[in-house]
């Protein structure tokens, strides 16, 4: 059999392994890390559990595919449920809004709390949809930089219907032509940040994400996010892949146009085929080293990051669901503070994460696990010592403020995950959570290609490449791989 490294063990470097054993190569997975799952693992404390990074599963039918490629029942290795509300929105004035997963009761949701029409949110809805089956088969599963991808009457239909794609509009500039309240304007806005971006500077095209949850669905593993890297790692195992940690990858060794081999802090081990589950800075810097690809790659804007904290607390909030929205009243000075000054705005908008209103067992009982995130900049020389305690007591205070209850007191189990410790766990460059942003109209096409144009045999997948970050597009670049390799 011939032989395949995969770098890196995150939700990509998984699927790529899985989906070579299967094409007949003998895989190998080197993870530095002492456990798989790159930012999709979990923290565990005083007998509460967290989803360490993703919360949200969209699309679960990229992961289940991947067992039925190997002939396993999905669900033998892993379950999931789909949920009824998709989130709880809250803004400072005591409004409350909930997103059900049915189009019609969320809609009239918004009506009932907005200035805004059921009928205005169902035709954004329906827009979305549109966007989604425009781009779909041509964006997300197919490589943008080999012309064959292109040569398809389903790929001249996709170009032909860009005009109506709202590619030269900011996803902002489309939302409030939509809708007149900012409270809903907000709501759709905030799906930018599912890639790291900015919805005043990033193309009204990502209007297609809503679709993910409201068209296809938003979903809970039983046992929690980190379910599904376990469950892929069991599936790569029972089907031959060998994955070995704690090793560092120092370089690829190459003859001519062929990578040879993948050096670890305590091996060296020859391949056929490199796969390479890293951020491409830390690639072009380390890797397969060159200067004039790695000054191409950084010429793009970075992702937002996240400052994560993880809550114990102990007490259960009968208003809160497993997602949560805390809006701030000016978005626009937040997200011009996260891209323009790289620093946190004074009053951020908070994300609530709580698995255990489905998943008891990852809090005592009277008690709840709290993910609590912010967006914020990626590392530029920032204090961030400074910037995190003055974003923990705005954070505490607007929490406090809209939930008439002072939070601080119930904490009794936290850790903390920042924009340095997820570059230095998984080594995305600056600590930026999608590699780089889409605050720009071309930006799925200025995103590195997921193959070498130097090397034959080396190929890239995660989210720092084609097509994008989060779990579904991490899965969709295995995908492209897949296709590209013999």
């Amino acid at each position: 059999m011939k032989k395949a490294i995969v770098i890196g063990a995150g939700i990509a470097g998984i699927a790529s392994a899985i989906r070579l054993q299967k094409k007949g190569y003998s895989v190998t997975v080197l993870e530095k890390n002492k456990y798989p799952g790159g930012k999709l693992t979990s923290i565990e404390g005083n007998g509460y559990r967290f989803d360490a990074g993703p919360s949200l599963f969209t699309m679960p039918n990229l992961v289940t595919e991947l067992f039925e490629l190997c002939n396993k029942k999905a669900s033998d290795y892993f379950s999931y449920e789909r949920l009824d509300t998709l989130c709880n929105y809250f803004f400072e004035d005591g409004t409350k809004i909930s997103a059900s997963a049915k189009i019609d009761e969320f809609a009239n949701n918004v009506q009932k709390n907005t200035k805004d029409t059921a009928k205005s949110v169902k035709k954004h809805l329906k827009k979305s949809a549109f966007i989604y089956n425009a781009t779909n088969e041509q964006f997300l599963n197919k490589s943008l930089h080999k012309v064959g991808s292109f040569l398809s009457f389903n790929t001249i239909k996709s170009i032909l219907k860009l005009p109506f794609l709202d590619i030269f509009n900011s996803m902002n500039g489309v939302n409030e032509t939509a809708f007149k309240d900012s409270k809903t304007i907000r709501i759709f806005n905030r799906y930018a940040t599912y890639n790291g971006s900015s919805p005043y500077k990033a193309p009204g095209i990502l209007n297609i994400i809503p679709h993910l949850e409201y068209g296809l669905g938003a979903y809970l593993p039983q046992k929690g996010m980190h379910e599904i890297t376990n469950s892929l790692v069991k599936l790569a195992k029972d089907i031959g892949v060998t994955f070995l940690f704690n090793q560092k990858v120092k370089t690829i060794t190459t003859t001519g146009k062929l990578a040879k081999s993948v050096i670890t802090s305590k091996n060296e081990y020859t391949c056929e085929i490199v796969v390479c589950n890293a951020d491409i800075h830390t690639v072009y810097e380390k890797l397969l080293p060159s200067a004039q690809k790695l000054k191409k790659v950084d010429k793009q804007e970075r992702s937002s990051s996240a400052l994560i904290f993880y809550w114990g607390i102990r007490k259960e909030f009968k208003e809160l669901d497993v997602h949560n929205i805390f809006f701030t009243e000016n978005y626009k000075e937040e997200f011009k503070h996260l891209f323009d000054h790289k620093t946190i705005y004074k009053d951020p908008t908070v994300y609530i994460n709580i698995t255990s209103k489905k998943i008891t067992s990852d809090a005592p009982d009277g008690k709840e696990n709290w993910f609590v995130m912010i967006n914020v900049p990626s590392v530029y020389e920032q204090n961030w010592e400074q910037m995190i305690a003055e974003a923990k007591k705005q954070i505490l205070a607007k929490l406090t403020r809209i939930l008439n209850q002072d939070i601080a007191p119930l904490i009794e189990f936290e850790e903390l995950l920042t924009p340095q410790l997820i570059q230095d766990k998984t080594n995305s460059y600056k600590g930026s959570l999608y590699g780089t942003s889409s605050n720009n109209r071309f930006a799925a096409f200025f995103r590195h290609k997921n193959f070498s144009s130097e090397y034959k045999n080396v190929f890239f997948c995660g989210g720092s490449v084609h097509p994008g970050g989060g779990i579904p597009l991490a899965l969709s670049s295995a995908k492209i791989i897949d296709t590209l390799i013999k």
